[in-house]
């Protein structure tokens, strides 16, 4: 449909707020591509002063590390049909064999699924085809750009960040799975609710939720510490002790996030009209059964990006993990931090950059396999009868 004279827009305007969101994302996206490209070189290369050595890696293709032109092509060929196929036949695959009823369900095992394909086959099988295709080859497979993955290796392998990875995990699991059930139940109370104890509520989670976090750990901290003295009467000398445990972190977390999660999610549930509870009302369900089976389905989309926010919050927080887990249980963000509290060197810093990189791809997957949920959900919130 054609745009109404009226409100086209000049070329100057479309000119210059075009060229404004070019700046703005590049401005965004250049620290997130420079760390990367980093994360791969030596020490030498990575804190180079020409940048050009920074991309090149020349001291890392000298060590005998590095792709060929060959790799690059088939490499960027590769990547990009496995970013097409998750846009375009991996939703339809979720659909097609997950029961209507566990649809997250489908997309989360969807998205692990695809997510330990693609690293056997882009970083296991295909390095083993390239690296017997550059060798006969010869000199035409010779390295062009310096690039290795031994900070990689050294992260994950000899410093075991696959615990803290797993801890994080754990973390942002509880993080979401309880304030999603408690925000969707209290979200959808109060936005039927007509009485005016149900404004109250939303301002006085309102102000908890304005609380510095530092507030709340403080709050929480004399408790965790002396949690085994408080359950000894109940769990006797077997009492356990909350202090350093991920399971202080979850309820803390779920403390600061569940305010925003019931405020974003009632504001999700007036979206839909109450003559849909009505009408299954009309038809035999109780309230609970009108809820599940009439409300959730058109509520999917908001509480995606519900979770969505809820998972950000337990993945990317260092102040509380930092404060209430011990080193043993540890996630990843204080991890990282503590790459520069012992005696740093350059390879030191170099693999502290590669866990920062390898922290964001679990990002990246989650944004690209519920994108169009959580465009829907936050331009509409639900469908509207």
């Amino acid at each position: 449909m054609s745009t109404p004279k009226a409100m086209q827009q000049s070329f100057a305007l479309r000119f210059s707020s075009g060229a404004f969101l070019a700046f703005w994302c590049l401005l965004a996206a250049f620290p997130i591509f420079w760390i990367a490209v980093m994360s791969f070189k030596s020490p030498v290369d990575a804190f180079a002063d020409s940048p050009w050595d920074v991309i090149l890696g020349p001291a890392t293709r000298a060590n005998g590390d590095g792709l060929s032109l060959l790799d690059i092509v088939v490499g960027l060929v590769v990547l990009y049909f496995a970013i097409r196929w998750a846009f375009t036949r991996l939703p339809g695959l979720v659909r097609q064999y997950c029961p209507p009823g566990l649809l997250v369900l489908g997309w989360v095992f969807g998205a692990i699924a695809y997510a330990l394909a693609f690293v056997l086959i882009f970083f296991g099988l295909l390095p083993l085809v390239l690296g017997a295709l550059n060798s006969i080859l010869g000199p035409l497979g010779a390295p062009v750009l310096g690039l290795t993955t031994d900070h990689y290796v050294a992260v994950w392998g000899e410093n075991e960040f696959y615990r803290n990875f797993l801890n994080s995990m754990l973390v942002t699991a509880g993080v979401v799975t309880i304030s999603l059930t408690v925000g969707t139940l209290a979200g959808y109370g109060l936005a039927r609710s007509g009485s005016d104890l149900a404004f109250w509520l939303l301002i006085l989670a309102l102000v908890f939720r304005a609380l510095p976090h530092s507030v709340l750990v403080a709050g929480y901290l004399p408790v965790f510490i002396n949690s085994s003295e408080i359950l000894r009467p109940i769990f006797g000398d077997g009492a356990p002790t909350l202090y350093g445990q991920p399971w202080a972190v979850i309820a803390v977390l779920v403390s600061i996030n569940q305010p925003f999660t019931i405020w974003m999610l009632r504001s999700f549930f007036q979206n839909i009209p109450a003559e849909l509870d009505e009408a299954a009302r009309v038809d035999g369900c109780s309230h609970f059964q009108a809820f599940r089976r009439v409300i959730m389905p058109v509520m999917w989309p908001g509480v995606i990006t519900t979770g969505l926010f809820s998972f950000l919050l337990g993945y990317n927080d260092f102040l509380v993990t930092s404060l209430l887990l011990d080193a043993q249980n540890q996630t990843m963000v204080p991890a990282i931090a503590g790459y520069f509290n012992r005696e740093t060197t350059t390879t030191d810093q170099v693999e502290a950059v590669a866990a920062a990189v390898s922290i964001t791809a679990p990002l990246f997957l989650l944004v690209m396999v519920f994108q169009r949920q959580i465009v829907s959900g936050l331009t509409a919130g639900a469908v509207k009868g």
